[in-house]
């Protein structure tokens, strides 16, 4: 896909700055905003990355952004704080003296989570651009929420396909391991998600990703799926404990080691 960088309008010359050392960094070129409409309709641009005002980045295509965002993390924690159950919470079991292996950050949202429980998480992403937006996020967001601060420092986060990152750890590097794969149904009610379908990676988990999964953990191993993928089918005899959402269908399923 081809991209360039430019910046929200009327930049400061900070934000200029940062988007031209951006676009050297990514190997593509610069555009000076008020020309960006007419480099959209000469050239063939997918998408773009924007430097806004705060020194965020985004991603932009016809009406869609992608931007690293609280999303649904900050819900689900005060959900949590008010007494209520989180299946992700239930089936990783994540302790203070944790460290916990995340195979697809995706947004982080669940990361985050994680690491608010746990002493450190390690996420990979194998998406390049969905890891640019998710690390600038983590080291540059600031939340007026404080747990969410806290949490992102936590987070170790690698660009990396998942499959390859697993088989170069050794043996029980990691307390317990959480995979949630794109599903093969997606629920497209979930608007954090949306953005980020055409950057994702998509592909299949096996079972010799499993057993490789079992092989860097000391305790469990949690797959999210879909009640209705052919994933769930395939490894539903290998769970030990499930957990799941009558009203979406999807599924913690737990591999007690």
């Amino acid at each position: 896909m081809k991209y360039v960088v430019t910046t929200s309008y009327r930049p400061t010359k900070e934000m200029v700055e940062l988007a031209k050392n951006l676009a050297s960094k990514y190997g593509v070129k610069y555009v000076n905003r008020r020309h960006l409409a007419k480099t959209l309709q000469l050239e063939k641009i997918d998408f773009y990355y924007v430097i806004d005002k705060n020194l965020m980045i985004s991603i932009k295509w016809g009406n869609e952004k992608f931007f690293f965002h609280q999303g649904i993390a900050k819900i689900r924690m005060e959900n949590i704080f008010h007494g209520e159950k989180d299946y992700l919470i239930e089936s990783v079991k994540p302790t203070n003296n944790s460290v916990i292996y995340d195979a697809t950050c995706g947004l982080a949202s669940e990361a985050l989570l994680l690491a608010h429980f746990a002493e450190k998480v390690v996420a990979t992403e194998g998406s390049i651009h969905i890891y640019r937006i998710v690390k600038w996020g983590l080291e540059r967001y600031k939340s007026n929420v404080e747990w969410i601060n806290n949490a992102a420092k936590k987070i170790e986060l690698i660009h990396s396909n998942y499959k390859e990152y697993i088989r170069m750890v050794k043996d029980n590097t990691f307390d317990s391991v959480y995979c949630d794969p794109m599903f093969e149904n997606p629920i497209f009610e979930s608007n954090s998600i949306n953005p980020l379908r055409g950057f994702a990676v998509y592909e299949p988990l096996n079972i010799d990703d499993i057993e490789e999964m079992l092989r860097i953990s000391t305790k469990r191993v949690v797959i999210k799926t879909h009640k209705k993928d052919s994933l769930y089918k395939n490894i539903k005899h290998l769970f030990n404990e499930e957990y799941l959402s009558k009203k979406s269908g999807v599924v913690y399923g737990v591999i007690v080691k």
